[in-house]
């Protein structure tokens, strides 16, 4: 069961702070050598619970809570998650509710793999102008959480929370000293001349790591661009500045410009639940119905 769980960790680029992957992968070599009982681990991280969306007046409150993943897999039944095929459902049926005003995203996690995020943050970017998306750091919004927060309208901070970690990173085990030690020696029959590339039973090769390295290097540049657009800012702007892969606190975020404003959850629903707030998006959807009915 575990080995194509690991075989997927190693071969997935991470939009995630680097002390959660490496908890992750310990999980999964722990997990592997048989020293890890599920029911136990399960029963100790309480295991996974679909996040529920809840309704504060005309404000859609959606979670996005532990390690980002575009399908739900085995960590996230143990340790939780969000999916971002979920989140994105999430969203489409609060933007298509007319009862709805706003959306804010309560964010809690250190981000993820980054299969599906670039398609969400696109989605969400794409939903400016029908709804007011809000993202709000509650307390951690890491990397591939950032990316698609930095889709929003607005990004805000609690005052003790921490955002950025722009960045994607990539690992591979070499076990081969190890399975040496154990008498153990792999053999791997295949076609195709990179097919083998990169398996953990040999040392990485030039070729393989320079490979590696350009897949990293093409989902940062497509990370640095969403949030550069979401921003409104440069792509080399977002590079030389604040995405060089660091976590920061809530007043430098802002100073920086990676958040609007330092506030907690709690006030910013009810800010964006005020009769004033909700005249003003009622008038620009109006603005906008008036525009679209012209063209």
């Amino acid at each position: 069961m575990y080995d194509r769980i690991i075989a997927e960790f190693l071969s997935t680029p991470w939009a995630i702070i680097p002390e959660k992957l490496t908890e992750i992968s310990a999980f999964l070599s722990l997990a592997a050598a048989g020293k890890l009982d599920p029911a136990q681990v399960k029963a100790a991280y309480g295991g996974a619970q679909a996040p529920q969306t809840k309704t504060a007046g005309a404000v859609q409150v959606i979670p996005v809570n532990g390690v980002i993943s575009q399908r739900m897999n085995l960590m996230s039944e143990f340790s939780g998650g969000t999916s971002t095929q979920g989140l994105a459902k999430q969203i489409r049926g609060a933007v298509a509710d007319p009862a709805v005003g706003a959306i804010v995203l309560d964010v809690s996690s250190p981000g993820g793999s980054v299969y599906g995020v670039e398609e969400l943050a696109q989605e969400i970017y794409n939903a400016r102008g029908d709804k007011k998306i809000v993202a709000v750091a509650n307390s951690l919004m890491a990397s591939a959480a950032y990316w698609i927060s930095s889709a929003a309208d607005e990004i805000v901070v609690t005052p003790g929370g921490e955002l950025g970690s722009i960045g994607v990173i990539a690992a591979h085990t070499d076990r081969s000293k190890a399975m040496d030690a154990l008498g153990v020696k792999t053999t791997y029959i295949s076609a195709g001349k990179y097919k083998t590339e990169g398996n953990p039973d040999e040392p990485l090769s030039e070729d393989a790591q320079a490979f590696m390295q350009q897949r990293v290097n093409e989902y940062y540049d497509a990370f640095t661009k969403a949030v550069a657009r979401g921003r409104g800012a440069t792509a080399a702007a977002v590079r030389s500045g604040y995405g060089q892969g660091r976590v920061v606190g809530a007043a430098e975020a802002v100073s920086l410009g990676l958040a609007d404003r330092v506030d907690t959850l709690d006030a910013t629903i009810a800010r964006l639940s005020t009769p004033r707030a909700q005249r003003s998006r009622r008038n620009a959807a109006a603005q906008r119905l008036e525009i679209e009915e012209r063209i």
